[in-house]
């Protein structure tokens, strides 16, 4: 298939190519100034993983590391930081770790308070990612605790009710409520009772 010319396109194919050449640049840009950072990082919702190279044969010993709720600092002892600063987020201290991986890399995990954002860097003033194309993994409803379960599981089932143009879960509890209401009260006139939702 050959690209069209750009005077051919439509104005909303342009802006759209546009738009998609903009965010092809802002990839590099950021994919640069990411490689520039003394690690790599990653993260799901829940938690951030780091891994920093460090010279290989180096020991747990050798190695300064101090985790804080907003602070972290990886060094080898008697040299200047690797990393070191406030962690754009705050973490849990207790169940964040870290550990010397084939004594040539040290391996991060941060387990974040706020578990529903994204965090655009990993310390304070350094490069940022677009949080707003994070394309988040597919999480198993199995993966979920129980109440998170329930109202994702309550969230699907409104949306198929609403697409097909069906009363929702609170709508039909409603309206099982006052037919049971009915019953129970046989005396009372309902016919002129209007329901709405």
């Amino acid at each position: 298939m050959s690209e069209q010319p750009a005077d051919s396109l439509t104005p909303a194919e342009r802006a759209a190519k546009e738009e998609q050449e903009k965010l092809e640049k802002e990839k590099e840009k950021e994919k640069g100034e990411q490689a520039q950072l003394p690690y790599t990082w990653t993260q799901k919702l829940p938690d951030v993983d780091i891994s920093i190279p460090v010279p290989k044969g180096t020991r747990a010993r050798d190695l300064d590391i101090d985790i804080k709720k907003a602070y972290l600092k990886v060094a080898l002892k008697g040299q200047p930081a690797i990393v070191e600063g406030e962690l754009c987020q705050a973490i849990k201290v207790d169940e964040s770790t870290w550990s010397l991986d084939d004594q040539k890399e040290v391996s991060i995990h941060l387990e974040k308070v706020n578990q529903m954002q994204w965090w655009e860097n990993v310390i304070k003033g350094t490069a940022k990612i677009n949080t707003q194309r994070i394309q988040p993994e597919n999480s198993q409803l199995s993966d979920l605790d129980g109440n998170t379960r329930a109202m994702v599981e309550k969230m699907m089932f409104d949306q198929r009710q609403k697409a097909m143009g069906k009363p929702d879960s609170d709508t039909l509890k409603k309206q099982e409520m006052f037919e049971k209401f009915k019953k129970e009260h046989p005396e009372m006139d309902f016919s002129n009772a209007k329901f709405t939702t």
